[in-house]
């Protein structure tokens, strides 16, 4: 699993998934912050739908966070002033670089958690749905 799926689950996901995943490895590992949580403003890329070109919208605060767990640096990027989930998202980014026992599990607890989110998704465009006017059925007068 490539670290853009990787993260976007574990920020879309249940936040326990998260905590449980970041005090696997902090119970077991050494680990110490290499760049405590700072936050910073970031450009924003949007996709234009006609040209499919790239564009900046504008930019937005983010927290990043640097953490080295077993001799690998990770990184947690999340918008927002969240320090604590951007150090967590940073020990799990280096546990995967470290290449630790533990992440052979957590691509099944992943892809269930990625399930979960989509069927949230599908309910929710579901309820979205049901309240759409159409306007080729409607009477005019």
């Amino acid at each position: 699993m490539n670290r853009k799926r990787r993260t976007e689950i574990l920020i879309q996901g249940d936040a326990s998934l998260v905590d449980n995943l970041a005090e696997e490895i902090t119970s077991k590992y050494q680990w110490q912050e290499f760049s405590p949580p700072s936050y910073s403003l970031t450009m924003m890329k949007m996709r234009e739908t006609a040209k499919q070109s790239l564009f900046h919208i504008g930019e937005v605060l983010v927290t990043e966070a640097k953490v080295e767990v077993s001799g690998q640096i990770g990184v947690g990027i999340i918008v927002g002033m969240k320090d604590n989930l951007a150090n967590k998202l940073a020990i799990i980014d280096a546990a995967y670089k470290a290449k630790l026992p533990e992440i052979i599990n957590w691509n099944e607890l992943l892809i269930k958690e990625e399930q979960k989110i989509y069927i949230r998704k599908v309910k929710k465009q579901q309820e979205l749905l049901k309240t759409k006017v159409h306007f080729d059925t409607m009477d005019v007068e």
